[in-house]
């Protein structure tokens, strides 16, 4: 395989008791803000008219980092993709890429940086020119870009669809004449043309049966050990992501609830909304389920237009109390890299003196 460089309901957890501290009730951004080699979000807001799609999240994605974003429809996920690519500016807050806003770059730097950032659409179809070959379609950002000659360029795409597991000859037809599993892997092929350091993959897999799914996923993996990516993939199935991602962040309302390792965020939920997207992963065999306890979510998605005051979960979780309608909870730590943001969580937060010991 050739290199970067070559190719250029709510769970039965036992509930807390609330942090009514001011360290708890007042506005802090969760993990501590550092100079960091990849991507970081410091507390962005972006609005469209009278809606809040996404409101004070802050994140981090190391360089080689799998970083999924969950979430139901509408809590905010594809809009930070598009704020991360450049698609949107947010209204508050910094964007930053090793260390440079792009907002302090120059029109010329911030046409190199958009080589950094990539995005892979959620409708492929939608996202490929009709009238357009595929050859054309993938030689387009290295003519935008004016990276190489025509020859040249036209040997790196042969050379993308090989490592998407395409045909050469896919270069010379057109995007109807193929499936939506080979159309999701042209469009991929088509973020890696400028050999990206991060790539934001909007539901990459959520049109696909589930043989097609493994198959793209495991060659998204196998491909980012290869060009040395990062990647920030937006998904609303923990089942389809658990055993690829390095750190999970769990969204709801335009909010970041619940973030941190893979292994912390499946094993260990803090957050009542994380345990229910658990519990909604389909296990074949019913009288297991039933053994678990599963517990479901009930009731319907508030209006983003209109969100429930202080927690936004408080309208179906089963632990909410009236701090819960007055007292907007804010991010606390529950180990390594691990915050959530819940008045009654699962677990148990660290003490102070755990914070210091405790490696963000």
């Amino acid at each position: 395989m050739a290199s970067r460089d070559a190719v250029e309901g709510i769970g039965s957890g036992q509930r807390q008791q609330p942090d009514t501290s001011a360290t708890a009730t007042g506005r802090q951004p969760g993990p501590e803000f550092r100079e960091r080699s990849g991507l970081e979000l410091r507390q962005v807001t972006k609005l469209f008219g009278d809606v809040v799609a996404v409101e004070d999240v802050s994140l981090h994605v190391d360089s080689g980092e799998y970083i999924v974003l969950l979430g139901p429809s509408g809590c905010g996920k594809t809009t930070i993709g598009r704020l991360i690519v450049g698609l949107e500016r947010p209204d508050t807050g910094k964007i930053l890429f090793e260390g440079q806003s792009s907002g302090s770059l120059s029109r010329r730097n911030q046409r190199a940086r958009r080589r950094d950032l990539q995005i892979m659409f959620q409708d492929p179809y939608a996202s490929l020119d009709p009238r357009m070959r595929i050859g054309r379609i993938l030689r387009e950002p290295l003519a935008v870009q004016k990276m190489g000659s025509r020859t040249e360029q036209n040997a790196k795409v042969a050379n993308m669809l090989v490592e998407v597991g395409l045909p050469e000859s896919a270069a010379t037809k057109y995007p109807h004449e193929f499936s939506g599993g080979q159309r999701q892997r042209i469009g991929f092929a088509r973020a890696l043309m400028l050999s990206p350091k991060l790539i934001i993959a909007d539901e990459p897999v959520s049109a696909l049966d589930v043989s097609i799914q493994a198959q793209l996923l495991n060659m998204m993996k196998a491909l980012q050990e290869s060009f040395g990516l990062s990647y920030v993939v937006i998904s609303h199935d923990l089942a389809v992501v658990k055993y690829l991602a390095d750190r999970i962040g769990v969204m709801y309302l335009g909010k970041l609830v619940d973030v941190g390792p893979a292994f912390a965020i499946y094993e260990r939920p803090a957050h009542p909304y994380t345990q229910a997207l658990i519990d909604a992963i389909p296990i074949v065999d019913p009288t297991q389920a039933k053994a678990e306890g599963r517990q479901f979510l009930k009731g319907e998605l508030p209006s983003v237009i209109d969100p429930p005051s202080g927690c936004r979960f408080r309208t179906r979780c089963t632990f909410a109390q009236d701090i819960c309608k007055e007292v907007e909870p804010e991010l606390r730590l529950f180990g390594s890299g691990h915050h959530a943001a819940c008045h009654f969580p699962l677990q148990s937060p660290l003490s102070e003196s755990e914070h210091v010991t405790s490696v963000v």
